[in-house]
Formats: structure tokens, sequence, C-alpha cells
């Protein structure tokens, strides 16, 4: 059959497609035998096997006996010719495979042809001739040809073909390969369609969309022959995507080899329907009548072509994907009719659906998958969506009655020809609407029974995937240079010269040690001399003495001291005699050996003298105070408003360890809280220096270059810390908010997406673990060394209080708003959002609020509650207000701090973490009476709440004020025993000094 020109070739490649300078390359294919083809047919005999590419013949093997085994030896060998211009064009390669059919060749009989019938067929992909290798050799599946249109298919495969495809040189060049790429579109499916869309299985349903390519050309990618499926089950899978072909006689060779439709999550999918309330109306449709295509449809992008799409996606998010059905009917004979006599092609149900391709932009994206409703076709509506002018199906109108038989797509004219199509456009057109009328302003206007769709709630399921993302994404290594380059290097620490001084006195130090465990082993050998039992005389001494040599020489305890002494000893040498090169003479080695003697020996003598003057006294207690003392004590500090004694605490803290990654972490939260960001930038920067692959340094760092506006900056910190540690939801999350300050909404959901899945997966694998038995976890106990009859309010008989909450009202109202304000404490711990029974709903933006209010980071905090607000899974709960009031207090906005807690109080009125809020909020106010009921009300609960510190010093700060001094010491003994400082002791000598001045010390 000849083809018309144009439609084979699936579109003229642009000169770049093939080298410039190369002629045609031709492609050559050997068939060197078949398999098993005794299972296709048990009494075959003859057969030969015919080539086919492009719908061509490429030629057919001479006959060739079959053996007993099955086996059947062609060696045939044929080619044909790959060029840009030419019918066979890389894009032709990409998406369109060789054709093998076995044919059974009958006996000849007299007068007459020899009777051929197709045995089976295979298909063979040239698609790694674009990927570089010339060369294949591939055992191709063999499907077998129904013997009648009666027979049901076989779709298992019964035998094989030995084939090898070459070329001379690679198709493409390592240019031409690195810069290009290969686009393919793979459409599943339409649910959820009109009743009477399918109704006829006679009907052609057909979609299309174009994609850009260079020289302003366009190529359609159509899909045809979609099959009406009834409702039943859902279609399965993993399932085989299809070959976009016509003309294969065996239903098996259809499957396009290892190449198949997997699905997924639909809230992984990059289209519409991705909601929770989607959920059930497609899992219903997907069961329901449907259209089903399962095709691939696949196409060569040359550099020009790449650099054509990124730029009409950035120019229009939206992309049409047209979805028809065709039908093809005689022309009425008689009376002139408004068309041409022939043919009619009419086109009806004329649907449209939108896909957003802008993720295709962003870095590292490859592909994107989804549901997409459709909608009726609207010239007015598809060009305010996608700019563009015409239907793909008015573009194809003289060519859909030969795309109905299976003879291909052609290419769409460049905008120009387009052009002068429409100035010259007289005649009116074959193509039919549904309602009978035609011609090219007819043509671009929805009929009505488009508008089905929307009613009916129809969507298409399709994906667009690239082999080379366009926008490529920076590799780990390149993260990890880039943010060494963004911290500033810190000077080498000094090489460190001890002084003379030091060196002795740690060989005094190791004199002493030697000289207890020299006095041990003579204790061990003759016991330990009381002073009341006289003095020793001289020869027992020495007998003692020579028998302490022998045990210290024989056991080698002797040479072991005498190495202890040995490294002392050099360290000596170099730093006080200052002696680091070879003596020149015998003599001056001498002489400086006497003198060294005479040194070690004097200063042996003042070591031991030391010992013996000191023996008895108790060590000193170490004087050091902890990394988390340190930290308390800034806390505490902070909390007194006294913020210089804050930061000398973080100061000390550092310079205790400046190794210690929290540390600076803490000291940057404690900057960027008095809105000093550089400072706390270079803190975050130090601790990300003592660990570059610190998770939290990188979230920080990125953090503070936000708020100091270096965005490139903060974008390499949140995309190397989601490269560090993929499956951090707190990292995908900030790294959205990010995005969105950027305005960039397509990467910033898409990583909110990732969060909420790696979150999805975390509660799955969190509700297989059985939940631990509580056994009486969080229930507050006394000390055993305080009276809790100290503790009872005026009134309460002796002997009533086992516990504290039946000392404190329990039935305490929610506490009313005064107008005093004082500075509010901006240096508490974050508070947690609840815990226990109290948490809040678990979403990714809580859990991100979790982490910001820990560093201060108001800023990325409102937009995570923002977010928090207006999620489904969201909303305002407990954990929002009491975040929201907490940045308010960070901000000194008191009255809206207040607003906030009181609708935390009405959602969850059992929340110790409220009350404990409520209760700093009063202090700060100055109203001591409802700050005590507040905290009161905390200590009473059995679950603690997380900042119980600052609970227990201000309640007891109120209660000594009011003179409750056995209160004040029952509370200050209760935080002395949940983190002890000198302010938690101070405030219990204080209540004991003051409750009972005569028993207090």
């Amino acid at each position: 059959m000849e083809v018309p020109a144009g439609l084979a070739g699936g579109r003229v490649s642009s000169a770049a497609a093939l080298p410039s300078t190369s002629q045609p390359a031709a492609v050559q294919i050997t068939v060197l035998k078949a398999q098993d083809l005794k299972t296709l047919k048990s009494d075959v005999l003859v057969t030969l096997v015919r080539v086919e590419y492009n719908r061509a013949v490429l030629g057919e093997s001479s006959k060739v006996d079959v053996l007993p085994d099955g086996t059947a030896s062609y060696n045939f060998t044929t080619s044909f010719e790959c060029s840009a211009d030419g019918p066979n064009s890389l894009d032709v390669i990409a998406q369109k495979p060789l054709l093998l059919t076995v044919v059974e060749v009958g006996q000849k009989e007299k007068k007459k042809q020899e009777k051929t019938t197709p045995l089976g067929q295979a298909v063979v992909d040239l698609l790694p001739l674009l990927q570089g290798e010339c060369s294949l050799k591939v055992s191709a599946p063999l499907y077998a040809v129904p013997a009648s249109p009666s027979e049901s298919p076989r779709l298992e495969v019964m035998a094989g073909l030995e084939v090898t495809v070459c070329t001379k040189e690679p198709l493409l060049s390592a240019t031409e390969f690195s810069s290009g790429s290969l686009l393919s579109v793979t459409l599943e499916a339409a649910y959820s369609v009109p009743e009477a869309l399918a109704t006829d299985s006679q009907q052609n349903y057909m979609a299309c969309l174009q994609v850009p390519a260079a020289d302003e050309k366009e190529l359609p990618l159509l899909f045809r022959n979609g099959i009406v499926k009834a409702d039943g089950e859902k279609e399965p899978l993993p399932r085989p995507k299809n070959w976009p072909l016509g003309n294969i006689l065996a239903p098996g060779a259809l499957s396009i080899p290892n190449s198949f439709i997997v699905g997924g999550p639909y809230e992984d999918e990059d289209g519409e329907l991705t909601r929770s309330e989607d959920m059930e109306f497609r899992l219903q449709a997907e069961s329901t009548k449907r259209i089903v295509w399962d095709m691939e449809r696949r196409c060569y992008l040359d550099a020009a072509a790449v650099a054509v799409l990124q730029r009409r996606i950035a120019e229009c998010r939206y992309w049409p994907v047209e979805l028809c059905r065709v039908s093809t009917a005689p022309a009425s004979k008689g009376k002139a009719s408004k068309v041409d006599k022939g043919d009619e092609t009419q086109i009806s149900f004329h649907g449209v659906a939108y896909v957003n391709m802008l993720p295709l932009l962003c870095p590292g994206v490859k592909e994107i998958r989804g549901a997409f409703r459709v909608f009726g076709y609207q010239d007015s509506e598809v060009f305010e969506k996608t700019k563009s002018q015409h239907s793909i199906f008015w573009e194809l109108k003289s060519h859909l009655s030969l795309i109905k038989e299976g003879l291909g797509t052609p290419p769409l004219p460049s905008k120009t020809q387009k052009e002068d199509k429409d100035s010259n456009r007289t005649s009116p057109s074959k193509i039919q609407l549904s309602d009978g009328t035609g011609g090219p302003d007819s043509t671009r206007i929805c009929s009505v029974d488009g508008q089905q769709y929307s009613e009916a709630g129809t969507f298409l399921v399709l994906e667009i995937k690239l082999d080379k993302a366009l926008v490529p994404k920076r590799l780990r290594e390149e993260l990890t240079r880039r943010v060494k380059e963004m911290i500033p290097s810190r000077p080498a620490l000094p090489a460190q010269t001890e002084g003379a001084k030091k060196v002795v006195e740690d060989y005094h130090k190791r004199v002493t040690s030697v000289a207890n465990a020299i006095l041990s082993e003579y204790h061990k050998l003759f016991g330990k001399q009381l002073p009341d039992q006289g003095a020793i005389d001289h020869q027992t001494l020495e007998e003692q003495k020579h028998q302490l040599n022998h045990e210290l020489n024989t056991s080698g305890k002797y040479f072991a001291f005498k190495e202890q002494l040995k490294y002392p000893v050099v360290k000596i040498v170099r730093e006080k005699y200052l002696k680091t090169t070879a003596f020149e003479t015998q003599e001056e080695l001498q002489a400086f050996l006497s003198d060294l003697y005479v040194y070690l020996v004097e200063q042996m003598h003042v070591a031991l003298n030391q010992l013996l003057s000191e023996e008895g006294a108790s060590p000193a207690p170490p004087s050091r105070t902890t990394q988390e003392q340190l930290g308390l004590f800034a806390r505490e500090a902070e909390a007194n408003k006294d913020y210089k004694l804050a930061s000398l605490y973080h100061q000390q803290r550092i310079a205790q360890d400046q190794h210690n990654i929290q540390a600076w972490l803490d000291y940057g939260a404690f900057c960027l809280l008095h809105e000093d960001t550089t400072k706390a930038q270079e803190c975050f920067q130090q601790a990300l220096s003592v660990d570059l692959q610190h998770i939290q340094s990188l979230l920080l760092c990125g953090i503070g270059a936000v708020m100091l506006q270096r965005y490139e900056d903060a974008e390499v910190f949140f995309e190397d810390a989601c490269c560090l540690e993929p499956s951090n939801i707190v990292a995908w999350t900030l790294s959205g908010l990010f995005y969105e300050l950027q305005n960039n909404n397509v990467q910033a959901e898409r990583n909110f997406r990732e969060a909420k899945k790696l979150l999805q997966t975390q509660l799955s694998e969190e509700r297989r673990i059985p939940e631990a038995a509580e056994g009486g976890e969080g229930k507050k106990d006394i000390s055993p060394s305080t009276d809790p009859e100290e503790f009872l309010p005026e009134g309460v008989p002796d002997g009533s209080a086992d516990k504290l909450s039946e000392v404190v009202d329990p039935a305490l109202a929610c506490v009313t708003s005064k107008e005093e304000a004082t500075a509010p404490e901006t240096a508490l711990e974050a508070p947690s959002l609840g815990s226990g029974p109290h948490q809040p709903p678990c979403t990714i933006f809580m859990k991100a609020v979790e982490f910001l209010m820990k560093v201060n980071a108001v800023q990325f905090v409102h937009k995570a509650l923002a977010h928090e607000l207006l999620s489904p899974q969201g909303g305002p709960s407990c954990g929002y207000y009491l975040a929201l009031a907490r940045t308010y207090l960070l901000q000194e906005d008191l009255p809206r701090c207040e607003q906030c807690l009181q609708e935390a109080v009405r959602i969850d009125c059992t929340n110790p973490n409220v009350w404990a809020q409520k209760g700093h909020l009063w202090y700060l106010k100055g109203d001591c009476g409802q700050a005590k009921e507040c905290y009161e009300r905390v200590v009473s609960f059995v679950e603690d709440a997380v900042d119980m510190h600052f609970v227990y010093l201000r309640l007891g700060s109120i209660y000594l004020e009011e003179k409750e001094y056995g209160r004040a010491k029952q509370i200050y003994l209760l935080a002395c025993d949940n983190s002890a400082s000198c302010l938690t002791w101070l405030g219990v000598g204080i209540a004991c000094y003051r409750g009972n001045p005569a028993r207090s010390f």
C-alpha cells in the first residue's frame, strides 16, 4: 500500500535532528532464526519471515523448512534509510517498532499460487538507536495470529525470533544525544464518560495534543481507537503500554516490551483530582463505563525543540488535550449537499482537558502524571487558557478519514502556513459536527454534546515523560561545594606550645601517679603500717626494699612505670630546655643528661613532698558547669529579662566547647529572637561548619538567608537539606514555604506533596507498632523530703491532701483580660503544641511549626500556620491557637495572645500547655492572682506542661510574695527535682528561712 506523503513520518524533523553533514543512515536488520514455531501450529512445515517498517514492506526471506524441534533459520538481511527529510525520521524511529511476521507457506497446487497464512508476529523497539547504541541483538517474543476474527487471541508468548539491528555510526552524535531529549506521552483512559458517548462500538474515539518543535513546527500526538469497556472490575496494575499501530495482526504484539503502566497513589499525582474528597469518585469511576487506550506516543526533540518546549511551557502553563468521537458516513446523493460529495467525517463530543505542564520546569522533574477534567471545547475558553487559536482536529481535518483507517498522523503546518491557509479558506470543510453543521467557524464551536463531559465529571488519566529533565537538578556534590563556599572559613587553631610551667606540672602529676602505684604495691606485699605500730628498723626496710624491687622487676611493672615517665620527660626536654636537635658531641650529650637528671630528681622530690603533705585531704569538687546547666541558666536569665547575662551564658557555653553544634544553634536562636539576624546567621553557619551534614543547621542557615534576603543562598541550603535527608518531613515543608515566598507555587506544591507522602508513611508505620502500656506515666510524685501538708491552703483539714489536685480548685473559670501590660517574656522554651491526649491533628505544617517555634523563626511560623488553617487535615485546632499565641507573645502583642489562648481553652480546656501560657500571660501583665490560678491548675494536671520549670519558678515567686512559704518551699522543691538550678535552690532557701528562720539552718 502506498502511504500518502507526510502521513508516515510523524513529522518532518528539523535539520538538526540528524547531523547536518551526514548522509542518510542505513539501518540494517537481520533475522537470524525462529524458535518454538511448533507451539504456534503443530503441523507447520515451511515458513518465511516478512519485515515491515513504517507501513512499508522491507522484504521477505526465502522459504525455510521448520525442523522437528520447531526452529527455522532465515538469516535474512534487509535495511531502510533514516534521514531528517525522509519518511523514516528520528521521530519515526522513536515511536514506531520494526514489525516481523512469520508466514506459513502451504503446498502449491496446480495453476494456483502458494497459500500463505500469517502465523505469528513480533515487534522490535528501535529506541536504543537513539540512546547511543549502534548494534542490537534481541530475542523478540513471537505472538500467535488468530486464525479467524472469532478466535480468542492468545496473548501469552508462544515462540521467539532472534534479530539483530545495527548501524555503522550512532544516529545521534554525543553532543546531540546530550542536548536532545525524548518525550513520551501515555494516554491511559477516559473515565466517567457520558452515557451517550459510548453507545456505538463502531465509532473511533480519539484524543490528541500537539508538541511544539523547532522552526515553528508542531507535532500532533494522536491517540486513536479507544476501546469502550463496560462496567466491571478496574484495569489491572501493572499493565503493558500499547504501540500506536493499526496494522498488527497479533494482539499480543501490541504491547511495548518492558513498558508498563504502574499507577500509584492519587495524592502523588500532578493532576486535578488528588484531594481526599475525590478519592471515592475516582474509585467508582474506574470500575464503570470507560474508554481505554493504554497507548504511548513518543517523539524525539533536538536541542532547538527542547528550547522551544521550555519556552512554551514558561509562556503558557496549560496545554490542551482534545477528545472527540469521529465517524465517517457516506455523503447524501441526489440533492445538493452543503458539502462536497464523498465521505463526511463527523466529529461529536468534542472536549478538552487542560494539562498543567509547569511542573516540568521544576529542577529534576522529568514526568507528570494525573487525572485531568474534560470540558466542552469552546474556542474562547481554550484560547484564554492555552493561547491555542485552532482545534487540533481542525488542523487534521483533511486526514481524519485516513487516520481512522490507521494510515498515520500528519505534521501540523508551521505558523505562517496556518495563516496562509486560513486566509485562503473559501470552501466549506468536510468535517461535520454532530448537529450536521460544517465549515471552519462551526468546527471551532463546541457542539452541545461536548457539554456532557462537565455534567458527567469526565476525566483523562495521562502521563507525560521526558528522558532528561528540562531543568537539571543540582547534584549532592555540587550542593555541598556551594554550602562550603557560602560558609566563611574559620581560622585554623594555632599550634598550642605548652609552656615550661605546664610540662613541669604534668611531670609532677605523673610522678605522683607512679608513687601512688608503687605505694599500693608495697601495701599489697607488706600491709599498711599504722602510726601506733611504731617505726620499722633500718634492716627491715632494706629487706622490704630489695623484695619490692624484685617484685617490680620480675612482674614488668617497673618497666611500665618507667614508660609512664618517658613522655613527660620528653616534653620537659622540648619545652623547658628547648632541645629538639641532635647533640654534636658525646661530651655535650653527657653534660646535658647530667643536668637533666639533677633537675628531674629535684622535681621528683617536690612532687613527693607535695603528695605527703596533702595526704588525707579530700579532693575539691569540680567547679565547671555542664553544657546543660549553662543552657538552663541562659533561659532563666532570659525569663528575668536579663539579656546581657543570658548572652554571657550562651557565650560561656560555646567557649567551653566550640564544637558543640547545639550551643551554636541555641545562641543563634537567641540572636534571632532579638532581631540580630546577621549574628544569628553567623551562629548557624558556625554550627554547620562543624558538621556539613547536620540537617537542622542547614535548615536554620536557609531560614537566616531568607531573613537576610539572600534567596539564592537559601535555595541551596534548603535543597541540600532535602538531598541530604530525603525522608525529613520538616525539610520538605520548609523548602516548600521558601518556594512559596518566591512565588514558585508549582515547586512549593511538589515539596508539600512529598512531605505529606512521607508523613502518611510515617503514620502508617506508627499504626503498625502496638502502643506501649502507659503504666502510670505522667503522674507527679512529691519528694519524700517535703511535707504535703505545707502546701494546703487555709481552711483545708490536715491529712486531706494526698494529691496536689485536691488543693487546687478544679473548676477554675477562664480568666478575663486586663489592660495592664508589661514587656513579654520572650525567652521561654517554645512550648509543645500538645502531647499525649492533647496531640493536635498531625500535619506537615504543625510539624514545621514545632521546629520553628524552638528557633524563634516567627516569619516562617506565620506562613506555616496560614497553611494549617486552610489544610483539610488541619484547621483552627488547639495547637494552632497555642502556636499563634506564642508568636504574639514573642512579638509583645499581648491582647492578641490573650484572644488566641481563649480560643485554645475553648477547644481543649484540659491542655496543660494552654494554661501554662495563660499563666505566663497574666504574670507578665502583673496580675499575680490570675497567674497563680493558672499555674495551680497546671500543677494539678496529671500530665505536665512542657515548660514546667518556669511554671514552678513563677508560682514559687508568687507564693513568696503572698507569704505562703510552705507552698513556696513545696513548689521550689518540685522545681529542684525537675531541673535544679541556682534559682530553684535559692527559692527553697528563702522559703525555709522566711517560714521558720530558727529551723532553717
